[in-house]
């Protein structure tokens, strides 16, 4: 994986990361499990594990889901916001052991993940305006999280 290949797939990730918090981590760990990404004996190597895969998975389902009640707070509130980064930061990192540039990797995620989440809550408000209602809005959010986090995933374990 070169450079600029890492930091375009740890942004990509981090801005499905601003788009639904735990999507891009989970499809890191599945990717670790299945052997797409070399995380094994590494600091995240975690994520390789079906202790990490179990837990994940049963999270991103669940935003999946709470994402679309009424009750759901609001993505740009400040723990939502660090929690975005954070998972942008992570999953960013993983990629970027691949060259053994884990902080380029979690920098590029973060960073990401922040615009990716002003980017997500802006063109979300605008196709909900366009639908009249906010839950096609959501549905395809969520379609475009799944699909850039595992093109993304799936392109960098090409590299890795």
């Amino acid at each position: 994986m070169t450079l600029i290949v890492l930091i375009s797939c740890a942004a990509l990730l981090g801005i499905a990361a601003g788009a639904r918090t735990f999507t891009p981590p989970v499809l890191v760990s599945w990717a670790a499990v299945i052997g797409w990404l070399p995380l094994e004996g590494t600091a995240l190597g975690f994520l390789g594990t079906w202790w990490a895969v179990v837990p994940l998975t049963g999270l991103a389902l669940f935003e999946l889901v709470g994402d679309k009640l009424p009750s759901a707070p609001s993505r740009l509130q400040k723990g939502a916001l660090i929690a975005r980064i954070v998972s942008g930061a992570l999953t960013g990192a993983a990629l970027g052991i691949a060259l053994s540039l884990i902080f380029v990797g979690l920098i590029a995620g973060a960073f990401g993940a922040f615009a990716g989440t002003y980017l997500c809550h802006g063109g979300r408000a605008t196709c909900a305006s366009l639908f009249g209602k906010d839950l096609p809005a959501a549905l395809l959010e969520d379609a475009l999280a799944i699909t850039v986090a595992c093109a993304t995933i799936w392109i960098a374990s090409g590299f890795a």
